[in-house]
């Protein structure tokens, strides 16, 4: 039993190892120590366009910056904040998103490739309209496709 539980189990295993054994062991951890880590040898800079850059603004509010070939590949789309009749804001409803907490925001964009999260207070929903109690002032572009995407890029997934 005990030649048994030495097949298989060497950790358990009781007879002393030969000389050559050792000899190899220690050869293959040491040669393990020496081989440096894998390294791409390119002369090629790395590639700005998978950058995003986001600058934390205070209160849980960033300012994302994406690099042209993100906003093409997410297919991010803006429309303008209008104004009804009687001088309401009026917001398209697919720019809205909720956070966990039930408050509404939209993405601003403040220059070209840059999307900062600013807070609307719904009043009513009517079709494909959000009226607004509050938020941005009309004429703002606000982003109308791409809005999960780029909330997920500023709060991060799953908390990371």
């Amino acid at each position: 039993m005990n030649a048994h539980r030495c097949r298989y189990r060497v950790a358990n295993c009781t007879k002393a190892r030969s000389p050559a054994a050792t000899v190899l062991l220690a050869v293959i951890a040491v040669a393990s120590l020496a081989v440096p880590a894998a390294v791409a040898d390119s002369p090629a800079a790395p590639i700005p366009e998978t950058e995003v850059t986001i600058k934390r603004l205070g209160f849980g509010i960033s300012r994302m910056t994406l690099p042209a070939k993100a906003v093409e590949r997410l297919d991010i789309r803006t429309a303008e904040i209008r104004v009804d009749g009687s001088g309401r804001k009026i917001a398209p409803f697919s720019s809205i998103i909720y956070d966990l907490d039930g408050d509404a925001w939209v993405y601003t964009v403040p220059e070209p490739l840059s999307y900062v999260r600013e807070p609307v207070v719904v009043e009513l929903v009517k079709e494909e309209d959000v009226y607004l109690e509050e938020g941005p002032a009309a004429g703002t572009k606000v982003v109308t496709m791409g809005v999960p995407e780029l909330y997920g890029t500023e709060v991060g997934v799953n908390g990371e």
